[in-house]
């Protein structure tokens, strides 16, 4: 259902006032069930109203009783639906003028049919709005009170009943008119509700399809990477002296060198000063071949070349970027290395877009890790340079005073060295990192080196050397979440030994951190606000593991943090 939007006069000239309604809306059919209810309901109230009538064989109430029951039974079979055309507009006039006649054809106000006319009113209410129903209410109620009103008998008390029912049928169509707003302010809602859900739900299948893309990203994602892989390979196809890859940056509209071996480009190029070689090859978008790069055909990207090949490196559907090698040979690139080159291009196109993709991503999640590392420097570093100044307003302090301040000037030093070691040791860590050569129980063991030279505590490091590994980006999490917990325990656990346990044969993983600690209390081991739980919960999360956390008061504390076979193959989340 689209969005409900106000309108204003229709075709057929009637104005429709309610809030909401959208023309063609069948709302009588949305409403079937309760109007079928009340017209069976006032059918037989007019039944039993007209019973005194077949008593006294009064044939004329009699043939209108059953006309009303025979339209009831055939509204009951063929409901009534207003579809905004002229047809169905004229069904619900039809059903009005059905009824007013049936009350002026049976003593007016005083009919028994009257009942049967207020479901005529409510239909019309429902079936244009508050508007039109409102209309033929006053129509009926005016026919009706006219017809009485010629009568020779007519006095007071009939004026007073004409002015009651009048009024009740007016009533019913108001009634009827703004349930209608009612119903269509709810379908907007529920419309509108429904359509955030779909985003909502498109959106939360695109996460999901990228998080469980992104867990077994290869390392090759990393642009650098991506660059020296294309250079390496490259070479091993062309012989060249010089080679430059240009990117398009859309945000100045300009092109960036970012790879250049043996040429001589600025960092950055206007569309206007790419080499003439390039620019051909844009307007070609096809590989380029010049055989001698002397004017007019040159320079290229370098002034001691003397041939090149030039192309375009296109990805969804536009180009992204530009290559270009060179020789300083005439004529170095014959038909073999041209083939070479438009095989390779797709694939180079292809890979350096996807990089520059993911490290737009990386960088949306760079603000929760500067929040991270912030935190850390504040709770360590921060702490320990505002004791430093601290002490330096005591030991002016006690100079002014004439005091002796040598021995708080050495012992300064110390704790101002202390410092200087804490910075080093946050810095190395942060840089600390697994990688393609260098596994994860290798840095852990490296780590838990650093931890008992600066700290009193035996770190026992059971890891699987040289076995198989995870994809690098949930090797990395793995380990910050290792990294995370041997800092608490550093920090918070006051224990004299840890173990750190690693397990992984390429599909699931197990760590295990445990330290015999002073733990936690009953109830408040791993609270969610802690800000080291959080961490670690998130990364845990980020590539599908389970974390649990174990503490007993005096006895230690043991984190866990599981990578099933299912989870690391994307099969769920």
């Amino acid at each position: 259902m689209r969005p409900l939007e106000r309108l204003g006069r229709t075709r057929d000239g009637y104005d429709q006032t309610d809030a909401g309604m959208i023309d063609h809306v069948d709302k009588v059919a949305t409403f079937a069930p309760a109007i079928l209810a009340v017209r069976w309901c006032m059918t037989a109230v007019s039944v039993a109203l007209s019973a005194d009538a077949f008593v006294r064989n009064d044939w004329k109430i009699v043939l209108w009783c059953v006309l009303v029951v025979s339209y009831t039974v055939i509204r009951t079979i063929s409901p009534l639906r207003y579809m905004g055309n002229i047809r169905s507009l004229l069904e619900v006039f039809g059903e009005i003028a059905f009824h007013v006649a049936a009350v002026a054809a049976t003593s007016y106000w005083n009919s028994p049919f009257v009942f049967s006319l207020l479901t005529a009113i409510m239909v019309a209410g429902f079936a244009r709005g508050f508007g039109f129903g409102l209309r033929l209410a006053v129509g009926a109620a005016v026919a009706v009170s006219i017809a009485d009103a010629s009568r020779p008998d007519y006095g007071s008390q009939d004026l007073r009943i004409s002015l009651q029912w009048s009024a009740i049928v007016i009533l019913v169509g108001v009634v009827a008119g703004y349930a209608r707003r009612i119903s269509g302010e709810a379908d907007q809602q529920h419309s509108l509700a429904l359509d955030r859900l779909d985003r909502l739900s498109e959106a939360n299948t695109l996460l999901f399809s990228l998080h469980r893309v992104a867990r077994t990203l290869p390392a090759s994602l990393d642009l650098s990477e991506v660059l020296d892989t294309t250079v390496v390979r490259l070479r091993g196809l062309v012989d060249f002296d010089s080679v430059a890859i240009l990117v398009f940056d859309d945000t100045d509209a300009s092109w960036q060198v970012i790879r250049r071996e043996g040429a001589e480009l600025p960092n950055r190029l206007d569309p206007k000063e790419l080499p003439k070689p390039l620019m051909e090859a844009m307007s070609s978008k096809e590989l380029v071949e010049i055989a001698d790069l002397r004017l007019p055909n040159g320079p290229g990207i370098s002034p001691n070349s003397s041939s090149g090949l030039y192309t375009v490196l296109s990805a969804r559907g536009s180009i992204i970027g530009l290559l270009a090698v060179e020789s300083r040979k005439l004529a170095a690139f014959g038909r073999r290395e041209q083939e070479l080159m438009n095989g390779f291009v797709d694939p180079v196109a292809l890979a350096i877009d996807n990089a520059r993709w993911f490290s737009r991503l990386r960088t949306v999640g760079a603000d929760e890790e500067r929040t991270r590392i912030a935190r850390d420097l504040h709770d360590n570093i921060g702490q320990s340079l505002a004791y430093l100044a601290f002490e330096l307003d005591r030991i002016l302090s006690r100079e002014e005073e004439g005091g002796e301040i040598g021995p708080l000037l050495d012992q300064l030093r110390k704790d101002l060295r202390g410092v200087i070691g804490e910075v080093r040791d946050t810095l190395y860590d942060l840089r600390t990192d697994v990688s393609e050569t260098l596994e994860i129980g290798e840095v852990l063991e490296q780590f838990a080196a650093r931890m008992m030279e600066r700290k009193d505590i035996d770190i026992k490091v059971y890891a699987d050397q040289r076995g198989p590994r995870l994809p690098l980006l949930q090797e990395r999490e793995m380990w910050r979440i290792a990294q995370e917990a041997l800092v608490n325990v550093e920090r918070h656990a006051e224990a004299s030994g840890a173990a750190v346990r690693w397990r992984c044969d390429g599909n699931a993983a197990a760590l295990e951190v445990a330290d015999d600690g002073k733990g936690f209390p009953k109830g408040k081991a791993g609270r969610i606000d802690s800000y080291g739980m959080m961490g670690m919960r998130e990364r845990a999360t980020s590539i599908g593991a389970t974390l649990e956390l174990h503490s007993e008061e005096g006895r230690g504390t043991v984190i866990r943090c599981f990578l099933s076979a299912d989870r690391n193959a994307g099969g769920s989340d």
